[in-house]
């Protein structure tokens, strides 16, 4: 699962994300545009349910991010999204720690940007069809990449934690096929119904 919880992680590595997710909410709440906002309510909200609910892989479990969607669709915005749906699943769940909460936003905020950045980035240069079908990609790579970062976050706070980790970057995998399948269909219905929010 994408929320670590606190205990885990050595003081450095939660001081880099604290330090990493305060700058990345500083500049992208200067750039929120007033529009943005009940976009930004909506998904974070999406998000917040759809975490909740977690599945069973192996020795562990993993639950739906959206977050490939979550960045075509608010861009920057993203991150306070994010970062409020994990701060409130911390409060009321005990999903993750208020200490990673830094941490936790990062691992999947980054990226949702990236996968944001990179679906607008082939707007004009394929298809429209094509372009829906290339969410695909793009929201099995949000999957893995964060999966990777929690990896690597666990990695740095201790060796011990390597078998743990190899173990649940494996229970990515068939998550990020739902993802990209879920993201295909949303991308095309927008398209269908609200283009506007793809602009």
């Amino acid at each position: 699962m994408a929320h670590i919880p606190d205990g885990i992680l050595s003081l450095p590595v939660v001081a880099g994300g604290a330090a990493a997710c305060g700058a990345a909410l500083w500049v992208s709440l200067r750039r929120l545009a007033s529009e943005k906002v009940p976009h930004a309510a909506v998904l974070g909200a999406a998000f917040f349910v759809s975490s909740t609910i977690s599945f069973p892989v192996g020795p562990s479990s993993v639950h739906l991010m959206l977050s490939c969607v979550m960045g075509i669709l608010l861009g920057s915005a993203v991150i306070p999204a994010l970062f409020v749906a994990l701060l409130l699943q911390s409060i009321f769940f005990g999903l993750g720690g208020l200490l990673a909460l830094g941490v936790n936003t990062i691992n999947i905020a980054v990226p949702a940007l990236f996968a944001g950045s990179a679906f607008y980035w082939l707007k004009g240069r394929v298809s429209e069809n094509a372009r829906a079908l290339l969410a695909a990609p793009l929201a099995a790579m949000a999957v893995i990449s964060t999966g990777a970062l929690v990896f690597f976050s666990l990695l740095l706070s201790g060796s011990e934690y390597l078998p743990a980790a190899a173990v649940m970057m494996a229970t990515y995998l068939p998550l990020a096929l739902l993802e990209a399948v879920i993201a295909v269909v949303i991308i095309r219905f927008l398209m269908k119904v609200a283009p506007e929010w793809l602009d």
